[in-house]
């Protein structure tokens, strides 16, 4: 899968996957769906976002968690 919107720059971020070379990390953007900002929600609060860039950022982290195991704990 190919990624045009997401950037990895060593001097940006300390090198993690931003948005297009933005200082958004694509976690913040995950971390905001994940608390259940919508779109419109998202878009306000960094107008300079695209809804496309939201796509891409979920898409990336799913690929992210699936080429690797992250621990679980049962309770």
């Amino acid at each position: 899968m190919k990624f045009t919107r997401i950037t990895v720059e060593a001097d940006k971020m300390g090198g993690v996957p931003c948005i297009r070379g933005l200082r958004v990390p694509v976690a913040t953007v995950v971390a905001m769906v994940a608390d259940g900002m919508t779109e419109q929600e998202i878009l306000e609060a960094y107008p300079y976002l695209e809804a496309e860039d939201i796509k891409e950022a979920l898409r990336y982290a799913a690929q992210a968690l699936q080429e690797r195991a992250i621990p679980l704990t049962t309770t």
